[in-house]
């Protein structure tokens, strides 16, 4: 697997699946995310990338959250390796980036630098200056840019959407059975 700093990929990465997220804690919402996009992978014979923020943006903007992570990055990088990507950029969330308008990134990045085919993104995706972006708008560049948004359905068990967040408040209340069955592993 091979890991990126920036959006400079090599050739036989770029026109991959990509799915834009922090995947912390990669639980079984993403496991199942990977499944559908290997099944992409397989039909299409495309590679599969992820792009990922270092920091967090959630812990960029607010520097008081300490312990917010469910697992570090080696961890995640080794599970992600595991469901089948080939591919990660972990881009720094800095100052700078967060200025980024959405149209630009569409544009530039996901068009231009990494030539997606196959965009994978949460319904509640937000990017972009002040969170300007959102899937509407990706889904109304597909045409122009030539990517498809793909945005599958949150997990749902027991009437509770399987969220990164939710996993973290099983684990302050120290509910360790539900977040290892949740994470699928201890």
């Amino acid at each position: 697997m091979k890991l990126y700093k920036n959006f400079d990929i090599s050739k036989n990465h770029k026109r991959s699946i990509i799915l834009i997220g922090n995947f912390d804690g990669v639980h079984v919402g993403h496991q199942k995310l990977f499944k559908l996009a290997n099944t992409y992978k397989k039909k299409f014979n495309l590679n599969i990338g992820v792009l990922t923020f270092e920091p967090m943006p959630k812990m960029f903007f607010n520097k008081e959250i300490k312990n917010f992570r469910i697992s570090n990055i080696d961890k995640k990088n080794v599970i992600l390796k595991s469901l089948g990507v080939d591919f990660i950029i972990t881009k720094k969330f800095d100052k700078k980036f967060s200025k980024l308008k959405s149209d630009f990134f569409i544009k530039e990045i996901l068009s231009k630098k990494l030539k997606a085919k196959y965009i994978f993104v949460s319904n509640n995706f937000r990017f972009g200056n002040k969170r300007e972006g959102d899937v509407r708008q990706l889904i109304k560049n597909e045409k122009k840019y030539h990517y498809k948004i793909v945005k599958p359905q949150p997990l749902i068990l027991n009437k509770k959407v399987i969220s990164s967040t939710y996993i973290r408040s099983l684990l302050e209340k120290g509910q360790l059975k539900k977040t290892n069955k949740l994470l699928s592993r201890n």
